[in-house]
């Protein structure tokens, strides 16, 4: 059975989020447990990383074998996720 983990930087950002966009987040996080790789999920280029958008949001996740990390949530117009990310 696949564990979540969540990064402080990621859990950090949900607790910004407003209520409807929050619900979307979480919701989309739970059901990776279900379906780690969903149809709408890339992997990304120059990262052993993947990403799944959610509304306006997108969420960056890494899965070592039995657990799913979520690493950054941020907007999906901005870039600042993924400067985020070359930081980490």
């Amino acid at each position: 059975m696949r564990r979540l983990e969540i990064t402080r930087d990621a859990l950090r950002y949900l607790d910004t989020l407003p209520p409807k966009p929050f619900k979307q987040v979480a919701t989309t996080m739970l059901d990776l447990l279900k379906n780690p790789e969903p149809h709408d999920s890339r992997k990304l280029s120059g990262y052993p990383y993947h990403r799944v958008d959610t509304g306006e949001y997108r969420i960056v996740y890494d899965l070592p074998e039995d657990l799913i990390r979520i690493l950054l949530i941020g907007k999906r117009n901005d870039d600042a996720v993924y400067r985020a990310l070359s930081r980490k």
